[in-house]
This record gives structure tokens, C-alpha cells and sequence, in this order.
């Protein structure tokens, strides 16, 4: 290691520390609609790509906000959790969709003098899995583990000269950059299938077309060919000739996802889905791919398709038996549930997989489905290309940063 790199503690570089309001002060009877965003644990990750998670946020008034500006976080601030998930870190950087935040009454913030730390090179330092460990150790508490606002000052960092920290910052950066830049195009890859898939099977825009006498926008003649000109009257309201009502089950099996505690996971190819994304990797899996998964518990109503094979955890439904379906399809078709029709109202809302396989769906001939499916399928594959390429990058990204912040490895001569 370089002779310049010094063990500081954090108090040394630090501008601002603070934690959240303290207890009830803020809570959810004093969440609102649109104001300012709370960051709250699950807005933070232990993924090193995630800086912050903006779905999901709560909001508070600009008023009651103005109650906690010892709270208040900006472009720049690293927020860490205190209690629970403690080795979790966030960075509010360009890429936040909010200029300002409160943190919650679980959550710290550090404000870094920009004199003497780079943001950016501190997340990197508290999301790098050493540093994580480390925090998990020196952890408080037994049954809900604690980091307080004592322990994060007098934590040491080892910190290069700032041009250095920069540099790395930078390099590490740029991976991240392209895979953020890998997760936005995807995001429009399903934007534009799912727009299909909503002219196809929830407008009828082809079907209207020939029932206008009009030929469908950008369908080739035989697919066209498989859409009817005329309507027909069901329980739920007019659809296609010739298509049937039925359940979802008729298009699917979806079934609960599987035990996996943190502490019986080895890490390797195989992704961990939770009901909010990826949560991590193991060594095994218990589902093949590719394969489509949706939140069963906490969060509701997101949908995830893995292209790989993947180990779906106990808090998702996924499906089992896509009868006869392409994955794709069914991916859409659980994207147009509205699963709040069917979570319960316990605090932490779940979802009856029994009573989501009545949900009433229209069935389009088996010809059409497929039609779907291949019409989509170079989306999808640039899709995945994109994964594989993110993948690459994380674990380029992965393997650098450990000695990129030992000093082991210099920056001279990179080019980023």
C-alpha cells in the first residue's frame, strides 16, 4: 500500500453527520402524496450499482419537513442505515430523481468535506464487502442489529490523497455508469414490448382497425390475418371474436418462492430474487430459466423476467408451469394485474396465490400468443445482451475494488 494512504476517522472528514428524527416524529400518519421523499431502509441496497433505490419513496409536507432540517439530505450525502439492515449505504448523487430528502428515524447521514473526501469514493469504501463486514461486526445490539452516529464517526476509512480518491471514484464510476446506462435501455426495451402487448391484448388496436375497415399499424399480413374484425359480448365487457374469458390459471401456474436465509447463501452465478429485484447471488439454484417472478409479500405488483436460472426467494410467487406460454407473454400478462385487488390488509401486505389464479383474463388463441413472442423476441434479446454485458461489468467492477481501495492497484495508466 501506497506510504500516503492514512487510516482517518470519519468525524475528521466529515462536514455533517446526523440521524433521522427521532421515534414517532416521523412516521406514516404524517406521509403524504407528493412533497418531500423519505429515505427509508428499502431505499437503500447492499447491490454496490444501487447508490439509491427512488421506488417506492413516501413523502412528507415541505412544512413538516422544515421540522427536521438536521435530517435533511443533499447531493453528496451518504446515508447509512442504524438499525436492522446496518450494512447498507446510499450516495445522493446526479443520478437521485429528488435535489433534497429527509431520512428516516432508521437511517444516518454523512455530509463529506469535499476538501478532504470524495462522495463517491466513500460509498465505494462502505458498499465494498470488506468494509460492509466490517460494520456488520462491530454491530450493537442482539436481536435487531445496530451502527449508531457514534460509531460511524469514529469509524476509520482509508483514504488516499483526494486526486487519488478521484481517480478511483472514477474508474469504479464508469462501470456503473454503463451499467446504469444498460438498466435505462432495458427499462425502454420493456416499455415498448409492454406497449405492444397493450394495443394487442388490452385495446384491441387491430381488431378496431379491421372492424374501421382499416388495416392494423405495423403488422405484417399474416399477423394481422390472426385478429378477428368484430367483438363479442362477456361478463367483463366486449372482446374479440373468437377469443375466450377465462382465469389466469388458465395461462399460468404461479407458485411461492423458496427459504433461502442470508446466512446459508454462497455467492455465485446464480441470482437471488426477492420481491423487489435481485437481491444477491448463490452458488445453487432450485428454478430454471429463463422464468418470470412477482412479489408475493411486501412489495406487490412488480415483475421480474430472469433470463438466467435463479433462486426465487420465499417472499415471490414465480411461475412454475407457463402451459404452453412463452415466458415473455406471461410476463406481460402478470405486468397488466392489478395485484392490489388481491393483498390482504395486514400491515405488511401479502398476496393469496389461490385467489390471483381466478383473476378474470381474456385468452387469445395459442397462434396469437405466439405471434406475440416472436414479435417482441429481438427486444428481449437485446435485453438480455445488455444483462450479460452488466453482469461482466459488475464483476470487472467487483474484482477491481477491493484493491483499488487497498492501494494494492494504481490508477496510473487506466483508461477509463
Amino acid at each position: 500500500m501506497a506510504g500516503e494512504w492514512k487510516a482517518v476517522p470519519v468525524q475528521d472528514i466529515a462536514k455533517r453527520t446526523a440521524t433521522g428524527p427521532f421515534g414517532s416524529a416521523i412516521s406514516s400518519k404524517h406521509f403524504v402524496d407528493s412533497g418531500v421523499p423519505v429515505i427509508r431502509g428499502s431505499n437503500l441496497s447492499q447491490i454496490v450499482s444501487t447508490r439509491l433505490d427512488d421506488s417506492g419513496l413516501v413523502f412528507v409536507s415541505e412544512e413538516k419537513a422544515q421540522e427536521f432540517g438536521r435530517s435533511e439530505a443533499r447531493r453528496g450525502d451518504l446515508i447509512f442505515t442504524c438499525w436492522g439492515s446496518i450494512d447498507q449505504v446510499g450516495l445522493i448523487d446526479s443520478r437521485a430523481k429528488y435535489d433534497h430528502y429527509i431520512v428516516s428515524n432508521k437511517q444516518m447521514l454523512l455530509t463529506p468535506e469535499e476538501s478532504k473526501a470524495d462522495s463517491l469514493f466513500l460509498y465505494y469504501y462502505f458498499a465494498s464487502p470488506e468494509t460492509r463486514a466490517q460494520i456488520i461486526n462491530e454491530g450493537i445490539g442482539s436481536s435487531v442489529p445496530g451502527f449508531n452516529l457514534g460509531q460511524l464517526r469514529s469509524f476509520k476509512v482509508l483514504l488516499p490523497t483526494l486526486a487519488e480518491q478521484k481517480a478511483i471514484a472514477a474508474m469504479l464510476g464508469a462501470l456503473d455508469d454503463k451499467i446504469e446506462l444498460n438498466q435505462r435501455m432495458n427499462a425502454t426495451l420493456e416499455a415498448m414490448a409492454r406497449a405492444l402487448f397493450q394495443s394487442w391484448f388490452v385495446d384491441f388496436d387491430p381488431v378496431r382497425a379491421k372492424l374501421d375497415g382499416r388495416q392494423p399499424v405495423g403488422l405484417d399480413p399474416a399477423t394481422a390475418a390472426l385478429f378477428p374484425d368484430s367483438f363479442h359480448e362477456t361478463k367483463v365487457g366486449h372482446i374479440p371474436a373468437g377469443w375466450e374469458l377465462g382465469r389466469l390459471a388458465d395461462l399460468c401456474n404461479l407458485k411461492r418462492g423458496h427459504d433461502l436465509p442470508t446466512t446459508t447463501r454462497t455467492a455465485g452465478l446464480i441470482p437471488v430474487i426477492s420481491s423487489s429485484g435481485t437481491s444477491g447471488t448463490h452458488s445453487e439454484t432450485n428454478v430454471r430459466g429463463p422464468g418470470v417472478v412477482t412479489g408475493r409479500y411486501g412489495t406487490i405488483g412488480k415483475v421480474f423476467y430472469v433470463e438466467t436460472d435463479y433462486w426465487p426467494l420465499n417472499t415471490t410467487l414465480f411461475v412454475d408451469d407457463f402451459k404452453g406460454n412463452s415466458p415473455r407473454f406471461i410476463f406481460h400478462v402478470l405486468g397488466a394485474v392489478n395485484f392490489q385487488n388481491y393483498t390482504d390488509k395486514a400491515a405488511v401486505p401479502g398476496v393469496n396465490r389461490n385467489h390471483l389464479h381466478e383473476e378474470p383474463t381474456i385468452l387469445p388463441p395459442m397462434e396469437l400468443r405466439q405471434a406475440f413472442a416472436h414479435t417482441v423476441s429481438p427486444l428481449w434479446l437485446q435485453h438480455a445482451a445488455n444483462e450479460r454485458e452488466s453482469r461482466t461489468l459488475a464483476t470487472l467492477r467487483d474484482t477491481l475494488l477491493p484493491k483499488l481501495l487497498s492501494g494494492e492497484l494504481k490508477t496510473e495508466g487506466f483508461i477509463v
